[in-house]
Parts: C-alpha cells; structure tokens; sequence
C-alpha cells in the first residue's frame, strides 16, 4: 500500500510508520532540541564579542598604566567584569550540553 502524503513514494510499512510516529514523539517532547531547531545558531555573536571585549580590556590596561589615567583605569574596571563574565558563558556552553545530553 503507497502513503499519497510521502513525496518521494516511499511506502512504509504499518510497523516502520508507527516507529517513525514513536521517534517524533519523542523529539517533540525534547524542548532543548525544539529551542534548538527554532534558533539554529542562537548564539553566533558570542565568540566575537568575546574577542572584541578582550582586545578593549587590555588595550585600556596597558593604556592604564602607561598614561596612569584614572578613567581609563575606570573604563577598564567596569569592562574586565563583563568580559569575563561573557567568556566564561563562551566555555561553560559546550560542556553544559554534553552534561545535559549524558542524564
């Protein structure tokens, strides 16, 4: 018996039809997975505002020191903290999900 709603023409058996049905259920249910498909590459900004902080950090260090500039030494105290803050985000995330994937 051919499935009129496969567009290849591919008939599928009663039995592989409800395993199919029993696979997408199952990946419906994973919300992690549905987030994912809804933004694929949620976060492509990350590593490049990372590296861009980074540079601004120590530029206004090494500016810092050498001119002795209070604000500079300021601009530099409030952006280490964000800066580190988005690097460890960068790190944690890719272990995060593999933590997440093995329970």
């Amino acid at each position: 018996m051919e499935n009129r709603n496969d567009p290849d023409g591919i008939a599928l058996s009663s039995h592989e039809r409800l395993v199919l049905l029993r696979i997408e259920a199952a990946l419906r249910q994973d919300r992690r997975l549905a987030r994912r498909m809804r933004h694929p590459g949620a976060r492509p900004w990350l590593p490049l505002s990372v590296a861009a902080l980074t540079c601004a950090s120590l530029l206004l260090l090494v500016m810092g020191i050498l001119t002795s500039d209070l604000a500079v030494l300021w601009c530099f105290a409030a952006l280490w903290p964000v800066t580190l803050l988005l690097a460890f985000r960068l790190l944690r995330h890719p272990s995060g999900a593999e933590d997440r994937s093995r329970s």
